[in-house]
């Protein structure tokens, strides 16, 4: 179900925009965490309204969140995590999403029930990984209908990677050692499956036992 309570681009706030400027990026440089010493943004574009459905909206059998997948660290029976779909660059990054197909605006009350403690599992897992001393929460919900969260670890004493900035620096620093990589994802893995649920539920787990 695509959300239509999106309305039109022609709004109060919308004619405030300087649509077509380019902004100074001095902000993103100034702030207290920012990891950047000169930033450049693009002109601000026009709004696009209607806005392109996400993945999912249109075709469910094409939800990625909702198929078995070779990249489910952990699952039971209301949510899993996926992670090492992409090279790890920080100590860890998954994704934590129900098993059913659902909105955050429409998600069962069951499910929502079990969020708060796997979120505070998930947490605790990621920080149980050598060398980690936050685990971050992001939840952005642009790119699939199907609600997911992102969990991210961040390096202990890595004071630039504090907030948002977390998600740039896993864009550009080294690409980890596979076997490292591996032995994080199992680390999690196993953490989340000690407080119930199965550890790498269609025996993918490439870690060391």
């Amino acid at each position: 179900m695509s959300d239509n309570r999106i309305g039109s681009a022609d709004s109060p706030y919308h004619r405030t925009l300087p649509i077509g400027e380019r902004l100074s990026g001095a902000p993103l440089v100034d702030d207290a965490m920012s990891c950047f010493e000169a930033v450049t943004l693009k002109p601000l574009e026009s709004m696009l309204v209607p806005e392109a459905p996400r993945h999912g909206e249109l075709d469910r059998s094409a939800c990625g969140h909702c198929k078995p997948s070779a990249h489910t660290i952990w699952s039971d029976d209301l949510w899993h995590v996926n992670a090492g779909f992409e090279p790890l660059r920080i100590p860890f990054i998954g994704g934590l999403a129900p098993n059913t197909h659902c909105r955050l605006e429409d998600a069962p009350l069951e499910v929502l029930a079990a969020l708060g403690p796997l979120m505070q599992r998930l947490s605790e897992a990621v920080k149980s990984i050598p060398g980690v001393a936050r685990t971050h929460f992001a939840r952005w919900g642009d790119g699939s209908e199907h609600f997911h969260l992102w969990a991210l670890a961040r390096p202990a004493g890595m004071m630039q990677g504090r907030g948002p900035m977390l998600a740039f620096w896993n864009d550009v620093l080294p690409t980890m050692p596979e076997p490292l990589a591996a032995e994080h994802l199992r680390i999690v893995a196993e953490a989340l499956a000690a407080g119930g649920g199965a550890a790498f539920p269609h025996g993918q787990s490439t870690g060391s036992s």
